[in-house]
């Protein structure tokens, strides 16, 4: 009986990992996530963008997404993670061998301190949904 209450969970373990999405991998310095399979890469997931005055206008940041795969991809949503950055993209299918474009646009006014927001941007292609990051800190 102990034999059997061991093996469920680690069962149940297994089968968990195994189900689980893949996440980009993260580098040594553990700022930066590179999406290494699939066919969508993207040129960096985090912007920096350093040290900012609140009255520095509107902050872009700028996400090359690249279609390696053998058919067209198409960018379905782009979602950023609060109100006080907004995104567009590349509407129109990205042909295989082709970019395309996240830009990320940040508001400083009335915001000091740190910038840690994220852009959930999802796909048609592998993978689906790819995470991209803008960091900083308004003075």
């Amino acid at each position: 009986m102990l034999k059997f209450l061991l093996i469920i969970p680690a069962l149940a373990g297994v089968c968990l990992m195994a189900s689980a999405p893949h996440y980009p991998s993260r580098t040594e310095d553990n700022n930066v996530w590179l999406v290494t399979e699939g066919e969508i890469t993207v040129d960096k997931t985090v912007h920096d963008f350093g040290n900012v005055k609140q009255d520095a206008g509107k902050l872009d940041a700028v996400f090359t997404i690249t279609n390696n795969s053998q058919a067209p991809i198409v960018l379905t949503n782009v979602v950023p993670s609060c109100g006080c950055t907004a995104a567009t993209y590349t509407k129109e299918p990205i042909e295989p061998g082709k970019q395309g474009h996240v830009v990320a646009t940040f508001d400083p006014r009335n915001r000091p301190g740190p910038i840690d927001k994220t852009v959930a941007i999802n796909t048609s292609g592998n993978p689906e949904r790819i995470v991209v990051r803008i960091k900083g800190m308004v003075e």
